[in-house]
């Protein structure tokens, strides 16, 4: 089958159609979904308004990496602790890694890649679930790696209950997965829904088609992040949404499984209530978003008073006259003529000044030919000022 991949708006209900107009995945739009959309899309713009200078911004981003690296993980069964896949990230590449550190240093390395990929603007693409699913693999056997193929007669292909042994999910047969994710990457590229909706089914289809023999779910939300950041909504690279699916790892796959049949024909393939997993995946991206708008304030907030700190009270002076003067871009010279003091003393100001974020040189010709007051420092005008003459 191919997806016709038009979406069919009907009120609030979204309608991924096949050629034959049969519904693959029928979501409604329920009053919670689309609150939980506004309430996202609200943290988005708080967090649009918040300046993170970049050395800050870096490290929460790689602290964020890590820990998404761990809870992906632990979704999995990973026996590694927090601290322990903390150090195994930043230990030397060429040493050797036993399995469950060759794993969380894959997924680091996946974020990394994802990063890049994103800022590049890469479609989502089959070539792209492959390759991010062989970097979640390296270091295992190649069987790992690669769509999965046919079983030997007599065996079943299936997700199996640790405890008791029984199937607990038996996924689609492996001749129907190149036309499953080739259809999955048609909607992707072509769709008009929501990219939070997008993502969300991403992540589902993914772990459903169960196209690989390993890194199915760690795959799926690495691509369903991927989704997000290409949307608009990878809230800066900073805090980790595998973290909360990692709270409560039961309820992440009842949400998933949204108590259906264990046979993928016999209704995961078109799920009646897929609202279970768009809600419980919206909640989750709500609360992630939340978190990183707190973070973000803290962090900034922090910087302005450390960067306040290392200032003496002449360079403070300034920062305050260039503020009340609507001085945004100036050069010294000009600048030293309304306080009166000597250019190379104004210049001096303005380095201690740009060496604690308040402001950014404007480089001609690879010398400083003037200063503007940085993002960060007018995020923060008002109580710069109030902080600095009160």
């Amino acid at each position: 089958m191919e997806l016709f991949l038009l979406l069919a708006y009907n009120k609030t209900t979204f309608n991924v159609l096949f050629k034959e107009e049969t519904p693959l995945i029928k979501i409604t739009l329920t009053n919670p979904i689309l609150k939980l959309i506004s309430e996202i899309d609200q943290n988005k713009f708080s967090l649009n308004c918040v300046h993170i200078p970049t050395l800050t911004a870096n490290k929460l981003r790689k602290y964020s990496k890590k820990k998404s690296s761990y809870a992906s993980n632990k979704i999995e069964g990973n026996p590694w602790t927090e601290k322990q896949v903390n150090e195994v990230i930043d230990s030397d590449p060429h040493r050797h890694f036993l399995k469950p550190e060759q794993e969380v240093r894959n997924y680091f390395l996946a974020l990394n890649l994802l990063e890049k990929k994103a800022k590049k603007k890469i479609p989502f693409s089959k070539e792209l679930i492959l390759e991010v699913q062989a970097l979640l693999e390296k270091g295992a056997s190649k069987e790992k790696i690669g769509l999965r193929g046919a079983m030997p007669p007599g065996f079943l292909f299936a997700v199996y209950d640790s405890e008791n042994g029984n199937a607990e999910y038996i996924p689609p047969e492996y001749i129907d997965i190149p036309e499953l994710l080739t259809e999955l990457v048609e909607y992707v590229n072509t769709t008009d829904d929501h990219p939070l909706i997008i993502a969300a089914i991403v992540h589902y289809q993914i772990v459903t088609i169960h196209p690989f023999e390993d890194g199915n779910g760690r795959t799926a939300r690495l691509l369903s992040g991927y989704i997000l950041d290409c949307g608009g909504y990878g809230f800066n690279g900073i805090g980790s949404l595998e973290e909360y699916f990692a709270y409560d790892s039961e309820e992440y796959y009842r949400s998933l499984q949204m108590g259906l049949p264990a046979l993928y024909y016999s209704g995961r393939d078109n799920p009646p209530h897929p609202e279970i997993w768009v809600d419980y995946f919206l909640r989750m991206v709500y609360l992630y978003s939340s978190k990183v708008c707190e973070l973000s304030k803290a962090s900034g907030e922090n910087d302005l008073y450390a960067g306040l700190s290392y200032l003496n009270r002449k360079e403070k002076e300034l920062l305050v006259f260039l503020f009340q003067n609507h001085l945004y871009e100036f050069t010294p010279t000009e600048v030293s003529k309304m306080v009166g003091v000597t250019n190379k003393t104004i210049i001096n100001r303005c380095v201690k000044l740009t060496n604690n974020g308040f402001l950014l040189p404007i480089i001609v010709k690879e010398r400083i030919r003037s200063y503007q007051i940085s993002d960060f420092a007018k995020s923060y005008s008002e109580k710069i000022i109030n902080l600095l003459t009160n």
